[in-house]
């Protein structure tokens, strides 16, 4: 939402000219949550009104990038955040009529994420690199659905498209959606064979303990629809060890947090050219496949 927007929404809660000046009005909700998923950086925090106050980017269709305050769906993580502090999270709002252009009220932050913490002296100290091009992406070693050890750079010479999923994510707009965009653009890579064999998928996930390789072949062959005939030539579905889960995810920018049986996360899919150095970044799941598949294609000619 605009600037203009949020005015016209604090206008409507005034006093109606005219009518009892005794009791404001409020626009009736439609009873529809909107989720917007929202990248920013933390400038203060207020424990007593459970709000921090977010210099955040562009969240298409809901708002322009600014500084503003947002209330926080469960205060009782304020304390795990601090100024200065770079995070992620989902904007919920009420849509206020059936009409979305009728504008939103009631933001709160939930599944925050801290992807970088602003003082070495938080514990656990952590330093998330943002992935830019050029990056020469480092020699990772992964197990995938075949129970095989297979490294990065062994696909050097190749266009790597890489995201980061787990098996067991619920969240249609997280995991499943970057498998579905996955399934597609594998689909359409498969009518060039040149193109398919300068080319290959990889699905990382940040959940090794869970996903072991039957896990994963089960996943991928669902995802690819070729269930328990699927050979895995192009699209390879696999895990870091645990002890180097947290120097890949930190790399790529990949925040973490387990949260019961689920892991509250960020996304993160990097295109990596055929010199094995990152070519693009998108940590956001707006990216469309259409425009992936040209990227694709282009860093392969």
């Amino acid at each position: 939402m605009s600037v203009l927007g949020f005015a016209l929404l604090a206008l409507a809660m005034t006093w109606v000219s005219g009518c009892k000046k005794d009791a404001p009005v409020a626009p009736a909700s439609s009873g529809i949550t909107k989720t917007f998923k929202i990248r920013g950086k933390v400038l203060a925090t207020d424990v007593s009104a459970g709000k921090i106050t977010l210099d955040h980017e562009a969240v298409p269709g809901f708002m322009d990038a600014m500084i503003m305050p947002y209330k926080l769906a469960d205060p009782s993580i304020m304390s795990e955040l601090h100024p200065g502090d770079k995070i992620t999270a989902d904007v919920l709002v009420d849509q206020i009529d059936a009409d979305p252009a009728g504008g939103y009220k009631n933001a709160r932050l939930t599944n925050i994420v801290v992807v970088a913490q602003s003082k070495p002296d938080y514990k656990p100290a952590i330093q998330f690199h943002v992935p830019a091009a050029g990056d020469q992406v480092p020699n990772f070693a992964l197990l995938n659905q075949s129970g095989k050890t297979i490294y990065l750079d062994q696909f050097k010479g190749k266009v790597v498209l890489m995201t980061f999923i787990y098996t067991r994510c619920t969240l249609a707009d997280f995991c499943p959606r970057m498998s579905r965009n996955f399934a597609e653009i594998d689909k359409a890579l498969q009518g060039d064979a040149a193109l398919y064999e300068k080319t290959h998928l990889l699905s990382v996930s940040f959940d090794p303990a869970y996903d072991t390789p039957a896990v994963l072949k089960s996943y991928g062959g669902a995802y690819t629809g070729n269930y328990t005939k699927e050979k895995f030539a192009h699209w390879d579905f696999a895990a870091p060890p645990v002890k180097e889960l947290a120097e890949m995810t930190q790399f790529f920018d990949v925040g973490v947090t387990p949260d019961g049986k689920a892991l509250t996360h960020s996304l993160s899919t990097v295109l990596i050219g055929k010199d094995g150095k990152v070519i693009a970044w998108y940590p956001t799941n707006d990216w469309v496949t259409g425009e992936m598949i040209a990227a694709v294609k282009s860093a392969a000619a």
